[in-house]
């Protein structure tokens, strides 16, 4: 698994995601959002810290907008993870890095 986020879209997100080895931590977001913005540097930090137990993507709603609303995502940053191509958990909002790899050390 990659130690830097990858960058999905409409076309890529089933492949790169849904069918993807091991887990997935997909943030969905747009670049007008503030808090997408606050998020996004973590994102990097986490495929580090993670790296060879977790990937991590980012998909932009605004350039693939077909993804978000077949996972149900209403307000970005949305944070999903998936395992085996089903959700296994999901934050909504900007989190802090603490609030974050806790979400993800519960479920992995």
């Amino acid at each position: 698994m990659a130690a830097e986020p990858i960058d999905t879209t409409d076309a890529t997100f089933a492949e790169q995601v849904l069918n993807a080895a091991g887990p997935v931590l997909v943030m969905f977001w747009a670049e007008w959002s503030g808090p997408c913005k606050m998020v996004r540097p973590m994102m990097d930090s986490v495929a580090a810290d993670y790296a060879g137990r977790l990937a991590v993507a980012r998909h932009n709603i605004d350039h693939y907008p077909a993804t978000a609303p077949q996972q149900n995502v209403t307000g970005v940053p949305t944070l999903i993870l998936f395992k085996g191509g089903a959700e296994d958990g999901r934050k909504v909002g900007a989190l802090s890095k603490g609030q974050l790899t806790e979400f993800l050390d519960e479920h992995l």
